[in-house]
């Protein structure tokens, strides 16, 4: 945080500090968070220490106009940046301005003035039902060359992914005393730190047992589940490689990713019916829109059938 002294003004970089501190503190943000918030914030005030030809003030921040901020989004682009990457960090330098007129230091009203760069939505594509439910399936890796408490343990992790929705990270994360003993409910620790409860079924909890039960290892309670070949947490690049060899196997497209198979979880149980709400809580969504997007991926699912389907289409 100290670099911030080489180009904004002591008054801006005591204030960076204090909002860093504050995001970590209040709002439990992760380490590479902060670091993200810190370099988007850092790049808008290094090209403005620039633009306006001295260190950037509180006074310079509160009579930035927008054709300022427009010059700054202008120079990313021809840094090459793209419209999501200038999204995150305008909205990285809106929380900063946010920050200061809580805390009565001004207003950055020029921040507010500029419309976010417009991106392309992307729908998530998820695996047919089939697939998913083989990615867990250990007899189909029978001919690998790995101990079996390894396949046992990717076919765990694997089905927690499409059987609870959850991120690879939280699946990681988890420990014994998440699961627990004879229990269809497991906590999850999500994005901030948010706890919350994630039903598992019958075949995901027989997984898990059978991991358990085969795994070397010592499992404290309060340690990572799943470990590494050596007994180390185990990292998620292990997971995504198994996926892609189950890419191979199954002749499913790059697409097919660990998250995809949260992409699926929550498309298929919409596709049958499912609570957005609900889908919303066992997903770990802070915003209902956000979920939403799985509504756009069955209703393009819908039209892609009627269109094959129906005589006059």
């Amino acid at each position: 945080m100290s670099d911030f002294a080489f180009f904004v003004a002591p008054e801006v970089a005591a204030e960076l500090r204090r909002w860093l501190a504050s995001l970590g503190d209040e709002r439990r943000m992760s380490p590479k968070t902060l670091d993200a918030y810190q370099r988007d914030a850092g790049q808008f005030l290094s090209f403005m220490t620039g633009h306006l030809g001295q260190p950037t003030s509180l006074a310079d921040l509160a009579a930035l106009s927008p054709r300022d901020v427009r010059a700054f989004l202008a120079a990313r682009r021809a840094d090459g940046i793209g419209s999501r990457s200038l999204m995150r960090i305008l909205a990285g330098v809106r929380s900063f301005a946010r920050f200061l007129e809580r805390n009565g230091k001004g207003r950055v009203g020029a921040l507010a003035a500029v419309r976010a760069p417009k991106i392309a939505r992307t729908l998530p594509k998820p695996l047919a039902i089939a697939a998913a439910q083989r990615l867990a399936d250990v007899d189909l890796r029978a001919g690998e060359d790995r101990p079996a408490w390894v396949l046992a343990r990717d076919a765990a992790v694997l089905a927690l992914l499409y059987g609870a929705g959850l991120r690879i990270a939280e699946a990681l994360g988890l420990t014994p005393r998440d699961i627990g003993a004879d229990t269809d409910v497991i906590v999850v620790t999500g994005k901030g730190s948010k706890r919350r409860m994630v039903p598992v079924l019958p075949q995901v909890q027989a997984l898990i047992a059978n991991y358990v039960k085969l795994c070397p290892y010592d499992l404290p309670a309060t340690e990572p589940l799943f470990r590494g070949a050596r007994g180390g947490p185990l990292s998620p690049r292990i997971i995504q490689l198994v996926m892609e060899q189950m890419r191979g196997a199954l002749g499913l497209a790059d697409s097919a990713t660990p998250h995809a198979l949260r992409h699926s979880f929550a498309t298929h149980l919409l596709a049958r019916g499912g609570d957005l709400r609900a889908i919303q809580e066992l997903l770990g969504h802070a915003s209902l829109s956000t979920t939403q997007i799985y509504t756009a991926v069955d209703t393009e699912q819908l039209l892609s059938a009627y269109k094959s389907a129906h005589p006059r289409a």
